[in-house]
């Protein structure tokens, strides 16, 4: 199968941590917001996740997950399309889909603290994260800064699992804006941040994490995990999204 990256931007991944590609989706971003819109009126009663929070403009969708089995279009996007093959291409061997998720920081949506993912992800070790801009993504509305070439290791961190004030403060921050349709694939270590969404527009966006195949289909075991934890996890001034407490969003 013809290779989609350049060996230039393989090597500028590998460089840098990241990398922003355009015109890669097998979706317009009218059928991608269509499709997103169509989760979101799914409600509560599935085996997908819906997790909310409370905003100025009262209780609102801040995320929800475990939706490709009921999504075709969503599924053909994350599991069989380029987003996938360019995946596999930055991890070098064939990828998986570990799991999936749509951030909505819709207006007034709160932001994520600083952090690296890696901590939130159990079983794996060869993982590449990705944000497929469903909305644009602008300063205003809360775009991803991230922190270029220090992917090499996990950072010291905080009680939350999120970086320490320190590291924080040593790294340099980098606004990376998306329009519609665009996609960013970032690796599990390079160090990013959000602001909430303080603009009159909403900020969705689609969050697939792929693993390597060398390391097994562990989408079914991260999920049963994440819903055990939640589970038994005790009430917080803020909500739990994440298996690391990255998020800033007050409870609804």
């Amino acid at each position: 199968m013809t290779a989609l990256l350049t060996s230039d931007q393989v090597v500028s991944y590998r460089e840098r941590g990241w990398i922003l590609l355009d015109g890669l989706l097998e979706l317009s971003p009218d059928a991608l917001r269509d499709a997103v819109d169509e989760v979101a009126t799914w409600g509560d009663e599935g085996e997908w996740m819906n997790h909310y929070e409370m905003t100025d403009y009262g209780r609102q969708l801040a995320r929800s997950e475990n939706f490709t089995p009921f999504s075709p279009a969503l599924f053909d996007l994350l599991r069989t399309g380029a987003v996938a093959r360019v995946a596999g291409e930055l991890l070098g061997e064939a990828a998986l889909l570990y799991k999936e998720k749509i951030n909505y920081k819709l207006i007034g949506g709160a932001g994520f603290s600083p952090h690296q993912d890696q901590p939130a992800y159990p079983y794996v070790t060869s993982v590449l994260s990705v944000m497929i801009a469903v909305d644009d993504s602008t300063v205003e509305n809360g775009c991803l800064f991230v922190a270029t070439a220090r992917h090499q290791e996990l950072l010291a961190q905080d009680e939350r699992g999120c970086l320490a004030p320190e590291v924080v403060a040593d790294l340099e921050w980098m606004p990376v804006e998306l329009r519609a349709g665009q996609t960013l694939f970032f690796h599990s270590l390079t160090p990013h941040r959000s602001g909430p969404n303080l603009s009159t527009k909403n900020r969705r966006a689609l969050y697939p994490t792929y693993n390597g195949i060398s390391e097994g289909d562990l989408r079914d075991a991260y999920y049963a995990t994440k819903k055990d934890i939640f589970a038994h996890s005790e009430a917080s001034d803020r909500v739990q999204l994440s298996l690391i407490g990255d998020f800033e969003g007050r409870p609804a």
